[in-house]
């Protein structure tokens, strides 16, 4: 099945405050505890979003402005901390198709490239640009550009970074590696079919 081209990704924005926001914050583990990953983006950020009694705390991420942003922005070295994939699938079950922080957790950045969620690199003081853009109008339309490394929104026009390889991938629509596996099947048993055993 042919994967789709992600080029570019356009929406709105929501800023996440603070560096090192690891995977435990984006999804707590006790609501790892699911066969599939389906309904995992109702638990996003699940501790910063609610109290022990389950009220809403004053944050960002409670904030009706923000309920359709499909862009986070968030400090450096994000999605650090243990590698569970659930954290990637939560941002993406959440409706979140793009991440811009200052730079990435390796595991996390390779686990969400394989969703098909682009994870970009912008610099501090540019991400600060954006954010007072997106805190003074949180409708403002940003448009994360993988062909020419940039994102518009506004009349800001900011550069980012992503590795080659991983954007390669995803605006070539090969990111995920189970997909291609499966679609050189074919190949596969030709040359399983030419093996023979001792």
């Amino acid at each position: 099945m042919a994967l789709a081209k992600i080029t570019s990704i356009k929406g709105s924005g929501i800023h996440v405050p603070g560096d090192d926001i690891d995977t435990d914050r984006i999804i707590p583990a006790r609501f790892m505890k699911c066969v599939t990953f389906d309904g995992l983006g109702e638990y996003l950020f699940h501790d910063v979003k609610f109290d022990q009694e389950g009220s809403k705390k004053k944050h960002v991420l409670n904030d009706p402005a923000y309920n359709d942003a499909s862009i986070l922005i968030a400090g450096s070295n994000f999605g650090c901390g243990s590698s569970r994939e659930h954290a990637p699938q939560s941002l993406y079950r959440a409706g979140f198709r793009g991440v811009i922080a200052g730079n990435f957790a390796e595991i996390f950045f390779g686990n969400s490239i394989n969703l098909g969620i682009p994870c970009v690199s912008m610099s501090k003081a540019n991400r600060e640009k954006l954010i007072k853009l997106i805190d003074a109008d949180p409708e403002t339309e940003i448009n994360l550009d993988l062909e020419e490394l940039r994102v518009t929104a506004g009349a800001l026009v900011l550069p980012v970074e992503i590795r080659e390889d991983a954007r390669s991938s995803l605006v070539n629509g090969m990111w995920d590696p189970l997909d291609e596996l499966v679609s050189t099947s074919s190949s596969v048993e030709a040359v399983a079919g030419n093996l023979f055993y001792r």
